[in-house]
Order: C-alpha cells, then structure tokens, then sequence
C-alpha cells in the first residue's frame, strides 16, 4: 500500500497516511472475511424437519461486496426463497449465508449462483430462487459514471426453474412493498 500511495504521487510518510497502510490491510480483512468462513459453520446444525412445503422467503437482505475488477464497493438488496421437502434452515441463517459469500472479492453473477447452490446444498429444497439488486461503484465513479443504474441478476433452481408459476409468484412476492 506504500507503493501504491507513491505511485499516486503521495507522501507515505505524511502524518495523514502513516497508518494507512495498516488500516487499509484491517479493512480488507474485514472486508473479505468470508473467505474463512463455510457453510458448515455458517448453517451450525441450524436444519428443522418440517412438514411444510410451501415458499419460504428472506427478502430486502442488506449486503456490501467488493468487485473482484477493481477492488471497488457494490451493494445492495438479495432476495432468497425455496421451497422446503423435508427440511427448512433457521432463517437467520440465509442472511449469514448471504454475507459469507458477499465478504469475498466476487461478481455479482457468482455471488447470486454462489448463495443459491450453499442454499440447495443445506437443505435439498425442491427448489431456490435468488434475485439480488445491486449498484456498483465500478460503475458509478469510473467508467460510464452511471450513478442511478442498477444490475439485477437472478439463480433459479428446481421448481423455480422448470415451473413458470412457481417463479412467477416469487418474482411477484419480491416485487411488492414490504408491509
């Protein structure tokens, strides 16, 4: 990060940037702390045999990640629904899933594909939807320099990709204003 500072043509050893370099390594550490964790951990026995087998949705899940590209913030909402068989996860347990994965440098595309598959391999739902919004500063404060546009990328699994109705209804339930 040193060199980094005097490639930009500042001084590292300025007051103001003495520790940076430090605080830059802690902040990317705390940043990409999902790297360390599994979805073992994350899950911890948190899986309920139930007899239930309609949707289940966490909706409007906050999440902050980094683009792999450019090592810049994108942020936004994730949605994740399944469909229960057997079993059903605590529900605080798919925001945590959410995370793990967001705390790692990623693509919004794999992030989504990511949180979808660690959903169907706890479980073994019938199904997983996940529709995640999000803005990328990439985007925002480079490049095109587009402050308001929105990426919105999706993963459907099982029922939610082989039954149009089942799908439908997800995207509607997302799509309405929470209560």
């Amino acid at each position: 990060m040193r060199e980094v500072l005097s490639a930009l043509g500042e001084d590292p050893s300025r007051e103001g940037l003495l520790q940076t370099p430090e605080r830059y390594e802690k902040a990317m550490r705390f940043l990409t702390r999902g790297y360390a964790e599994t979805l073992e951990q994350i899950v911890n026995g948190a899986v309920f045999s139930v007899k239930f087998d309609e949707m289940v949705i966490v909706r409007d899940i906050e999440f902050f990640s980094m683009c792999e590209h450019h090592l810049l913030p994108f942020f936004g909402k994730i949605h994740v629904a399944y469909l229960p068989k057997d079993k059903v996860i605590g529900l605080s347990k798919i925001p945590r899933i959410v995370n793990m994965f967001a705390r790692r440098l990623q693509l919004q595309e794999r992030l989504t594909q990511q949180v979808a598959e660690a959903v169907s391999s706890a479980i073994s739902p019938r199904g997983v939807a996940v529709l995640v919004e999000a803005r990328h500063f990439c985007m925002m404060m480079r490049g095109v320099e587009k402050q308001h546009s929105g990426t919105v990328t999706s993963s459907m699994l099982g029922a939610f990709r082989s039954n149009k109705a089942t799908r439908d209804e997800f995207l509607s339930i997302v799509a309405r204003p929470v209560a």
